[in-house]
């Protein structure tokens, strides 16, 4: 088993260096990075297509591992990284910004990540006062749904300006990401990516269900203290960047888990981060495709919706 499993790693490694490429080089303008490129090419090359392509596979592999640890916390397959509210949060901190100012656009992952942050704050307290994965997951959905109230109410006083400049967001784009961008992101995400190896052992031992976790010694407590942490910075930090993002963090893991044929998050959680990088290339690349770019959400639910339908046919 190991031996097939290092394979197909390997498989996933070299697709991922491939889809990697092909990103880089397609769009309106076809590049070949290895050719003679004119200061134009180069410009975007260098200031466009790199970081956007490094941008997918970063977003790609923090949205489905989180959305791995959701499933895993809450035992439910239709969990994703945006089931405790930090989607809502960071869309609350997008439209009061865009409330205040469209001019702003700058500033934009600053209010996202503030959203997201107070949400993540509110369901961490909560978590520390109710024992219950059930409890804190209704609790999450409740804090989402307040603040996605909060987010109609600021459009039905928006400016036309606004509202579009919020709806642009809301769509997902790869593209809006630059090198300095990702001075900010890049920590978020390895400290999110460090809660996860800290909750990594823990992890397969709630497969079974908290008694269990506690039979085996668990700190079942400090473990769900991890996985909030995690996902709020994983799932978090993409939003506030990238905007929202749908499907890859609901999809990949069952994905990883079908191809790999195991539940160890020592397998599965690096699967899915591979498997969300290369699935989210491969939407970058169709988005590309077309002469007006298509939001990157739009591409990603054509990926992820079937999986989730063919989970919820197949009762599993």
């Amino acid at each position: 088993m190991e031996k097939r499993n290092t394979g197909i790693f390997i498989a996933l490694a070299g697709l991922l260096a491939v889809l990697f490429c092909l990103d880089i080089c397609s769009g309106s303008i076809w590049l070949w990075p290895w050719g003679d490129l004119t200061p134009m090419e180069q410009n975007i090359l260098h200031a466009i297509r790199l970081p956007k392509a490094v941008t997918a596979i970063l977003a790609g592999s923090a949205l489905s591992v989180s959305g791995l640890i959701m499933q895993t916390l809450f035992r439910n397959p239709l969990a994703g990284p945006y089931t405790l509210g930090v989607s809502s949060g960071a869309s609350l901190g997008v439209a009061f910004l865009t409330m205040w100012s469209s001019t702003m656009i700058m500033l934009l992952p600053v209010a996202a990540c503030i959203g997201a942050t107070l949400v993540l704050l509110l369901v961490l307290a909560v978590s520390r006062k109710v024992t219950g994965n059930v409890s804190l997951l209704i609790v999450g959905m409740m804090f989402g749904s307040i603040a996605g109230a909060l987010v109609s109410l600021l459009q039905n006083f928006a400016n036309p300006d606004a509202l579009k400049l919020f709806i642009v967001w809301t769509l997902g784009s790869l593209s809006s990401v630059g090198w300095s961008d990702m001075q900010m992101m890049i920590p978020i995400l390895l400290t999110g990516a460090l809660f996860v190896l800290l909750a990594l052992k823990p992890l397969n031992g709630l497969l079974l269900g908290e008694d269990y976790a506690r039979g085996l010694g668990i700190h079942v407590e400090r473990t769900r203290l991890y996985i909030v942490l995690a996902t709020g910075l994983l799932a978090g930090g993409v939003t506030a960047f990238c905007g929202p993002i749908a499907f890859i963090g609901v999809a990949v893991p069952h994905i990883a888990r079908g191809i790999f044929r195991t539940s160890n998050h020592r397998v599965t959680v690096p699967a899915s981060a591979l498997i969300g990088a290369c699935l989210l290339l491969v939407c970058d690349v169709l988005c590309s495709l077309f002469t007006y770019p298509l939001p990157i959400s739009t591409v990603s639910a054509l990926f992820g919706a079937p999986v989730i339908i063919w989970i919820v046919l197949k009762g599993r």
